[in-house]
């Protein structure tokens, strides 16, 4: 899940005890976290419950991990007042933040949290998250295509990254990016006299859309975090 931090760690530095004095209460069997007696100097997240003989000294939050289906159609927001975005699906689960968005003529896989820092891990592009996608076009593509989109394209005076590509079939490739520029496959596809008539996002770091119905969306497990 990313960031974490040891017990002994956070008495020291957010509950002013020195090391001694940590030491001693995590060897006490006074301290619970998440309701659990520890005795060690385990890791733990922002999110745990932390305290001390039941006196809090870290509050729980319940971090939410969701895996989505977007249709075409739908826009990857989730502002109340715009009609064909997402509010209405999730607007019992607010508040959300979206990682990775897709133009409403895209369909496929998004993620959403209330975990504002794993929600910046895999989108800031100097970490280098990637994002898979298949895409049909109007023009049938060849090897030089797929060799360009693999090396990069020149779109809105920036060259994209070297980008994995890979024929399927003469209407049809997949490729991984790892940034997010806006409309960033249909730029280059316009950019090399083709057009992207279908794309659809199928994965993004080791999680994949797999069989998930359009509109449909599940919560994901600690374990499947690590993108």
């Amino acid at each position: 899940m990313g960031f974490s931090r040891k017990l002994q760690y956070f008495l020291v530095h957010s509950c002013n005890y020195t090391n001694k004095e940590a030491k001693a209460l995590i060897n006490s069997e006074r301290i619970k976290v998440n309701k659990e007696i520890v005795n060690q100097n385990i890791p733990i997240q922002p999110g745990d419950e932390i305290t001390l003989d039941d006196a809090l000294l870290q509050e729980g939050k319940k971090f939410k991990y969701i895996k989505f289906h977007k249709p075409v159609g739908l826009q990857s927001t989730l502002h109340p007042e715009i009609k064909d975005g997402l509010y209405e699906l999730f607007k019992e689960e607010l508040p959300l933040f979206i990682a990775g968005r897709l133009d409403k003529n895209s369909e496929g896989l998004l993620l959403l949290s209330n975990d504002g820092k794993w929600v910046s891990e895999l989108t800031e592009p100097d970490n280098f998250k990637e994002k898979e996608y298949l895409v049909s076009t109007l023009q049938p593509i060849d090897d030089r295509f797929i060799s360009a989109m693999s090396s990069g394209v020149e779109i809105m005076g920036y060259k994209t990254r070297p980008s994995p590509c890979c024929k399927i079939d003469e209407y049809n490739f997949s490729i991984v990016l790892t940034e997010g520029k806006n409309k960033q496959i249909r730029r280059m596809c316009k950019k090399l006299n083709n057009r992207a008539l279908k794309i659809k996002r199928i994965r993004i770091g080791n999680i994949y859309l797999t069989n998930l119905p359009q509109c449909n969306y599940e919560n994901l497990l600690n374990f499947n975090l690590n993108v």
